[in-house]
This record gives structure tokens, sequence and C-alpha cells, in this order.
């Protein structure tokens, strides 16, 4: 028999009482209307407001649910709508480079990691689907720039961070602006070396049947590994791999659910 985390239980039943008739709740009311010991509740609504489910109303003291909320309910989206449909692809490509293999959208200035498949050599990345990496310096993120309309790129390019993460990110607007250009000519972004020491990462942009970028494929392995000589060959075998999610994907656009 399953153990229940019975604060995890009042913590659900308490949002529950958040509907479209009634949005807001004060702690006195809604441990009224519960039953429940006032303390209880306030001390349960002020860990929800610490955690972004709920926002708490400076001028009324009031609780409405937060964003928090809203961001899980868009990853069951992306999850349902796009995840399901691109994974044999990213399987496919893992089995054919040996590599790890990332599937990356643009969020807020930087990539957002929606899927990831583990080299089958068995050697695991410090990377984790769901958390954000800098667009400046991987291979994901300078693909996903480089295809931006140019007042989009022109906008990104002012507002992140440069920050330099080894000898070799470059930290300068210039420099990092020129090479867009060529990973936009050229269909591809090399990060060597530039986010993690003895990390290589090849990737390719993704685009949907309608041709607008939806996301980046990439695969990525150890400096002394990555046969960076063999650059052709991992080429063939991602940008196969965004031909098969492209194919399979048809006009899905990501703007229909961000």
């Amino acid at each position: 028999m399953k153990t229940l985390n019975h604060s995890v239980i009042k913590a659900f039943d308490l949002l529950d009482h958040f509907t479209s008739n009634r949005p807001s709740w004060g702690v006195r009311e809604l441990a009224q209307h519960t039953g429940q010991n006032k303390s209880t509740i306030y001390r349960m609504l002020a860990t929800l407001e610490t955690l972004g489910v709920l926002r708490k109303e400076t001028l009324t003291e009031r609780y409405t649910l937060g964003l928090k909320l809203f961001e899980l309910g868009h990853r069951v989206q992306l999850q349902q709508a796009l995840i399901h449909q691109t994974h044999p692809a990213l399987l496919e490509v893992a089995e054919n480079i040996s590599e790890t293999v990332h599937l990356g959208i643009l969020r807020s200035g930087k990539v957002f990691m929606i899927d990831k498949v583990e080299s089958p050599k068995g050697l695991k990345l410090n990377s984790t689907i769901g958390t954000y990496s800098p667009v400046h310096c991987t291979g994901l993120g300078k693909v996903l720039l480089a295809h931006q309309p140019a007042e989009r790129q022109k906008a990104l390019l002012t507002s992140i961070d440069l920050q330099g993460y080894t000898p070799h990110t470059l930290t300068k607007k210039r420099e990092l602006s020129a090479s867009l250009v060529e990973i936009r000519e050229r269909g591809y972004a090399l990060d060597r070396e530039e986010l993690e020491l003895g990390l290589i990462c090849v990737a390719v942009p993704v685009f949907n049947q309608q041709d607008e970028l939806v996301a980046a494929l990439s695969a990525a392995g150890p400096a002394n590994r990555f046969r960076e000589h063999a650059l052709d060959d991992y080429l063939e075998i991602l940008q196969e791999g965004a031909a098969s999610i492209r194919n399979r994907i048809g006009n899905f656009s990501l703007q229909s659910i961000l």
C-alpha cells in the first residue's frame, strides 16, 4: 500500500479552492471555509507563495494562483505536443552518432533543454532536461540565435550577459555577431569547449514544414573522444535527425503553447 504525504494532499486541497468564480482568498476566510486552523492555513499558503505556486497581493494580503502552475501546465503541453513526436528521432541520432544528443528551444533569452538521450558509450554529461543554459557559448544556443530575425537577434544580443565560462568563450558582442552570420550561412554551430573545458558540441537547427525555427538539435561529447575530423559524418546524422523531426511535427509552432 502506498504511503501518502498528507501535507501534499492538504496543499492540493487548498489549491482546489482557487477557481474562476473565487480566484482569491484571505487566510482567515480560507480557514473558516475549510475548517482548518488559521496558523496551519497561513503556513501552507506562505510556503506555496515561496514556491511561486501562489501570489500574495501586497495591498489586500489575499492569495491568488501564481505563475508556477502556468509554467508547469505549459511543460505538460510541450511534452504532449512536441517531445513525444521528436524523441524517437533523438534515439536514432544518439545510436548513430554514439554521443549524447540534446534538443533545446529558445526561452527567455536562454536555451531551455526539452529532451536528452545519453550517449550509448556510458559517459553521462552534466546536463538536465528542464534546465537552462546560456545561448552565447553553446551549440544549441548559437544555432537558435543565428536563425532569429535580425531585430530579435539584436535585442537578444543586447540583453544577454556574455559571461566567460572558459578561455574559449566569446565575450565580445562584435565577435559573437560575426560568428552568428557564419553559423546561419553554413547551417550548423560548434561549441569548442566554450561552456565547459573538455566538452565539444555540434548543433543544427530544426524547422517545421513552414520553415519556421522550432528548436535546435545537438550532439556533445568529451573533446578527447569527439572526432572533430569526422565533422561531416556528425552533421549528416544530425541533419537527418532534424529532417525526421520536421516530418514528424508538420507545421507545429511553439508560438501555440509558449
